[in-house]
């Protein structure tokens, strides 16, 4: 029998991806599955249903047929208690869970036995890099932050030759050089601004002058285990600070992408540095989803203190939904390839170190140890 897949739409607030396209449903059938895809649930994102009738899913408009046929469910957000309860035992549920944020959700689908796979465990090595979801979102949002940064700017990014004198190009600086700060530092380029990048790791200045910007050197190296940055020591913050704030002094737009996974973000931009800003300069910060990298920072608003508008856009990549999903979608279409077996049925054995390391729940256990001793330590 052919395993079944459902799709549904995603239930968050402000949540526009879907986790499949029609092109990813087209080879999913073709290679044996069967897919169901919720009424509507590409809409938001720019894909009708007749795209993925057209692809060969079916169109299921009853939530609990939906969800209790199937042998895996694929989402982007994690599933709510309403979605999981009608899943059977041993469903298998793939998406990012942010178990620490989520933990009555991992609770529930622990005890109703059902598999989940948190994407955003993913192990950082070459074999993944094709299902690493993190990337590929965080390349949406880089771009989009840019655009908003722009938006927001008084100014003009580039340099304008004009009958009414020359315009002189704006400056952006970006906070962290991961891929995210990266794709903010390629689109400022693109639009013609002047751009400085910064992170605590020495190893991504080569990539940061690659696209065209400067690098702000600090005789630090932070690299850290799996290809993150590790927490700075108090005299290095110290020194970090110093320079960092005489760059976001003189700049126009600031991004701040810098995080620490499963930790509050880090505070990169202090009221000292907002208030010697000049007027009208922006800060967007892609880090206001665990706290802000900016102390003004207030998740999902945008204010203006000393002048300056700080933005703290939650959720970015759907605010590009279409090509988001897109790349979503390839990502779990990579995955899956090593949830299948060749006969189109569902994997049993999760010793693969990729499954191991994504495995959330199984078997009415938790078996992500940091999340089951969050857990634990609430009494769920």
């Amino acid at each position: 029998m052919s395993v079944r897949i459902s799709v549904p739409r995603e239930s968050t607030a402000g949540e526009r991806r879907v986790a499949l396209v029609p092109e990813v449903v087209r080879a999913l059938v073709k290679a044996g599955a069967s897919v169901s895809v919720e009424t509507g649930a590409g809409v938001p994102a720019g894909f009708p249903d007749d795209g993925y009738r057209e692809a060969g899913a079916t169109i299921e408009a009853n939530r609990a047929t939906l969800f209790g046929s199937a042998h895996a469910v694929l989402k982007v957000q994690p599933p709510t208690p309403d979605e999981v309860g009608p899943m059977g035992p041993g469903t298998v549920v793939v998406a990012l869970m942010n178990a620490s944020r989520n933990l009555d959700r991992v609770a529930k689908m622990r005890d109703a036995r059902v598999t989940a796979f948190a994407l955003e465990l993913l192990p950082r090595i070459t074999r993944a890099q094709s299902m690493d979801v993190l990337s590929s979102q965080a390349t949406v949002a880089g771009y989009r932050a840019t655009l908003i940064g722009a938006g927001l700017c008084p100014k003009f990014l580039p340099m304008l030759t004009t009958a009414a004198g020359t315009i002189r190009p704006a400056k952006v600086l970006v906070l962290g050089a991961g891929v995210a700060g990266l794709m903010a530092i390629a689109t400022a380029r693109r639009l013609g601004a002047l751009v400085e990048g910064y992170d605590v790791r020495r190893a991504a200045g080569e990539q940061v002058r690659s696209l065209g910007a400067k690098f702000l050197e600090l005789a630090i190296n932070a690299e850290g285990a799996g290809g993150y940055a590790r927490e700075l020591t108090d005299a290095e913050k110290q020194q970090e600070a110093a320079m960092v704030a005489k760059a976001v002094a003189e700049a126009d737009i600031v991004i701040t992408t810098a995080a620490i996974p499963g930790r509050k973000a880090p505070i990169l931009v202090r009221e000292e540095m907002v208030a010697a800003m000049r007027p009208g300069a922006v800060i967007v910060d892609l880090a206001a989803e665990t706290g802000g990298n900016c102390v003004l920072t207030r998740p999902g608003e945008e204010v203006v203190v000393h002048g300056v508008t700080i933005s703290g856009p939650l959720n970015v990549p759907s605010q590009l939904p279409f090509h988001a999903s897109q790349m979503f979608a390839k990502n779990l279409q990579s995955f899956l390839t090593l949830l299948l077996t060749k006969e189109g049925t569902l994997v049993t054995d999760y010793s693969d170190e990729i499954l191991a390391a994504s495995l959330l729940t199984a078997d009415g256990t938790v078996r992500h140890r940091p999340t089951a001793d969050l857990i634990a330590a609430g009494g769920a």
